[in-house]
């Protein structure tokens, strides 16, 4: 398999530090606020990448972190009058709610900073006594960035250029303007703990140094979390962290890109900030994991109700073209006719060609169009008069959905059965479109029994009313279904 290291911004082929063993932390949600569209996209990178290495038989730790001790969790506390921690547990709580509707996987380990306090005393600590950090009159710790000569090399940013015009901030007691902040002095209205340095609170960064070294040792295989961590927050990782092994603390370093909205960086201060709930209420969850893993990870995605239409369309061409091979496979008689050859041959490339898009840098867009792929070439066979009753058809049918099943293991998406999952698809697309479904029923009960009584001026009048809504009317052996147009 080959992946994109941020590090090298080359493709490297993947080869863990341990054979048939897999260490991966990714940086996890900052427990203030409900999470929008990027925590979305970002968590279901990792699931995807960490459900596509255990399916190649690897043997994944994956930890991800929960900041619980921040500026902004303190902020939004002292605003409501409650503790930090009610604030963190309230949004971990429905971090849970949204990530378990879109179907990601719970990590090995869920380590919260608050836990790991003296891990991370202990850290700073070492890099003071190493000479890469130093304390303050006033009780901070902060690292000296100068004293790591590889600053900057996972950014590509320039020591000096980054120097030039910094300012040492008033009351600030730094070296350097530079100099990030280990351990921050206790201040009135924060939450403090005891250390070496005296009482106070760890600074972000320390975190995820100190608790993936403690769950997975370093250096960890595999580092990851979205494109505006690459600076600083990883980088002061790295710094801090190699500053106290004295070696590499991370081999892979993997970002997923930014989320646009209507093709403008996301923001609260632009006014087109989507929370992930935001999302649920008018489509179902699955519809925004498809439209996440419709887009290679490293490119940015642009988000819009449109996109979001489009990729529930995808989605119910998959499970419609499931439930119609799951029907064509209940037919009692089947013929012997042979399949031309080019069809194996085809099926063949295709799931070689989806097998090949996943290895090549997680490249699930490429990995849909095999599974459109397979689609496609089931509809073919289906609609031939000739080939539809072969037992050799038959067998293809079984093989393709038997792919479906798989490559649903990984991409996280097409797996429910499918009859359930149209119907829920129906319903949420009629609710977003304002249609009232008992009406609709109401309606097609009116056209049945015109119909029966050969009335069909009315029935065709019903249909057109029912049209008019929105909704189309199909006329099945099984009788009257409808759908949203």
């Amino acid at each position: 398999m080959q992946l994109y290291n941020t590090m090298t911004r080359t493709k490297e082929a993947f080869v863990p530090r341990r054979p048939g063993k897999v260490a991966m932390y990714v940086c996890g949600i900052t427990a203030y606020d409900l999470c929008h569209i990027g925590h979305a996209r970002s968590s279901v990178v990792f699931d995807v990448l960490v459900r596509h290495l255990r399916r190649q038989g690897l043997d994944v730790t994956f930890v991800r972190n929960f900041t619980d001790v921040d500026d902004k969790i303190i902020k939004k506390a002292n605003t409501e009058g409650v503790s930090s921690t009610e604030i963190a547990e309230r949004y971990i709580a429905a971090f849970y709610e949204d990530m378990d509707r879109l179907g990601i996987l719970r990590p090995d380990a869920e380590p919260k900073a608050t836990e790991y306090i003296g891990e991370m005393a202990r850290l700073a600590e070492r890099l003071i006594q190493s000479g890469h950090a130093y304390r303050t009159p006033s009780g901070d710790v902060y690292f000296r960035v100068r004293s790591f000569d590889g600053y900057g090399k996972l950014s590509g940013r320039d020591i000096e250029d980054m120097r030039a015009g910094a300012r040492v901030a008033p009351g600030e007691e730094k070296e350097d303007p530079l100099d990030f902040a280990l351990w921050k002095a206790s201040k009135p209205g924060e939450p403090v703990w005891e250390s070496p340095f005296g009482p106070g609170r760890p600074g972000w960064h320390l975190e995820c140094s100190a608790m993936s070294e403690k769950l997975l040792g370093i250096p960890i295989d595999i580092h990851g979390g979205g494109q505006d961590l690459v600076f600083p927050h990883h980088e002061n990782e790295i710094a801090q962290s190699e500053a106290a092994a004295g070696g590499e603390f991370c081999h892979y370093w993997v970002h997923n890109g930014f989320v646009r909205i209507n093709t403008e960086k996301m923001s609260k201060s632009l006014g087109n900030f989507v929370t992930i709930r935001d999302i649920y209420a008018r489509y179902l969850p699955e519809v925004l994991r498809f439209f996440l893993v419709s887009s290679h990870y490293r490119s940015p995605l642009d988000y819009s109700d449109q996109a979001l239409d489009e990729a529930e369309k995808g989605l119910r061409r998959i499970y419609a073209a499931k439930a119609q091979m799951e029907q064509a496979l209940t037919r009692a008689k089947w013929s012997g006719t042979k399949l031309p050859a080019e069809i194996g041959q085809e099926l063949a490339k295709l799931e070689e060609g989806y097998a090949a898009a996943m290895d090549d840098d997680l490249n699930t867009a490429q990995a849909l169009g095999h599974v459109f792929g397979l689609v496609r070439l089931a509809g073919r066979l289906m609609e031939d008069k000739t080939l539809a009753k072969s037992r050799e058809t038959a067998d293809v049918l079984r093989r393709i959905l038997a792919d479906l099943a798989d490559w649903a293991t990984v991409l996280g998406v097409f797996a429910s059965p499918a009859e359930a999952f149209l119907e829920a698809l129906k319903a949420s697309r009629a609710a977003r479109l304002g249609i009232d479904a008992a009406r609709v029923e109401a309606l097609l009960a009116d056209r049945l029994q015109a119909r029966q009584a050969k009335d069909f001026a009315r029935s065709d009048a019903i249909r057109d009313a029912l049209a008019g809504l929105g909704v189309t009317v199909m006329d099945t052996p099984a009788g009257q279904c409808w759908d949203v147009a």
